[in-house]
């Protein structure tokens, strides 16, 4: 049995890691969130008390941070700012948790000793053509597009530099775009889904045409425990599923899903510096530490993830109107 210091445990990502954790170990969590409107604690409810406890607080203070690292046999970091739209509108945000935030964990796992594994996105390598063979590899240059990615990117520079000149036990996994439970409903697929329970048509930013590579957050978990197992220290795993969709033909997806017609979403402004492609080659996971996804087939895992938003319309409620009060006020 160990001891995970879980950051941003309450956001979407971090807890399905949590729940997914208390699933399939025996480990214990701490988790550290600083509750931002991403951060919602009701995503950890019914776990059990004795093996999760909460701490609010900020991944940049190190007076919170140091003791909760002492007590850890590792950490998780998935703290991070993370909406592309947002940082486009203040970017500062990004810079504080995802630059000071990953250096102040950092630094504590240096002092003592920690194993610190780092969540990261295939965002930091840009993008491709939309009629481009190519996917992403570990060797693959970073070429950010966003204060997000760019931040992100930042971030992982500073785990690989601590690794390097301070012998810090470090991993880091770069993943692709997850969709499943507990996801905020200002992100595309969940978006999507609440619109059209609320009988709202969806909106599909353009023309639909850029591509995503989809994986269910549970898989995604699955992939970090393996890689805390088995990881080799200094190295960089990427994590995805071929899960490969435009988004047009997701939206369409989830109207097919829910028996409505499959034209029946509304076009809007593309966002500013919209990636065309995304596309992940997780063969060194695969082979090297011999992992699996679960959900091979997108569609089931789509299907269940909207049965998780109908059933669990008092979790993402509070804040529909506000995320789509606005989006409306930019066009979107």
């Amino acid at each position: 049995m160990a001891h995970l210091l879980v950051t941003g445990g309450a956001g979407f990502i971090g807890s399905n890691f949590v729940h997914h954790v208390v699933a399939h170990t025996d480990h214990t969590v701490t988790v550290l969130d600083k509750l931002t409107y991403a951060g919602n604690e009701a995503s950890l409810a019914g776990l059990p008390e004795d093996r999760v406890r909460l701490v609010v607080g900020d991944i940049a203070d190190a007076d919170v941070v140091d003791p909760l690292v002492a007590g850890a046999d590792a950490v998780v970091h998935y703290a991070a700012e993370s909406h592309n739209d947002n940082s486009l509108h203040d970017p500062r945000p990004f810079l504080d948790t995802n630059i000071i935030g990953t250096y102040t964990l950092l630094e504590a796992a240096r002092r003592h000793e920690t194993r610190f594994h780092h969540i990261s996105t295939d965002e930091v390598y840009g993008d491709l053509e939309l009629d481009d063979p190519a996917r992403f590899t570990e060797q693959t240059p970073y070429n950010p597009s966003s204060p997000y990615s760019s931040t992100k990117a930042g971030s992982d520079l500073l785990v690989r530099a601590w690794v390097r000149s301070f012998g810090v036990q470090a991993t880091i996994s770069n993943c692709s775009n997850n969709y499943g439970p507990y996801q905020h409903v200002e992100k595309f697929i969940p978006r999507q889904i609440t619109n059209v329970l609320r009988g709202i048509r969806p909106k599909l930013y353009g023309k639909g045409e850029n591509v995503r590579d989809w994986i269910h957050a549970d898989d995604h978990s699955s992939a970090v425990l393996t890689i805390l197992d088995k990881g080799v220290i200094g190295e960089t795993y990427l994590i995805g599923a071929d899960g490969e969709k435009d988004n047009k033909s997701v939206v369409e997806l989830i109207l097919q899903i829910t028996g409505q017609p499959s034209d029946a979403y509304d076009l809007v402004t593309d966002r500013p510096g919209h990636d065309l492609r995304y596309a992940i080659d997780s063969t060194k996971l695969r082979s090297e530490l011999g992992w699996t996804p679960t959900y091979g087939d997108f569609e089931s895992g789509l299907a269940a993830t909207i049965d998780w938003y109908r059933a669990n319309e008092p979790w993402w409620a509070p804040a529909k109107d506000g995320v789509e009060a606005f989006y409306a006020s930019k066009g979107q």
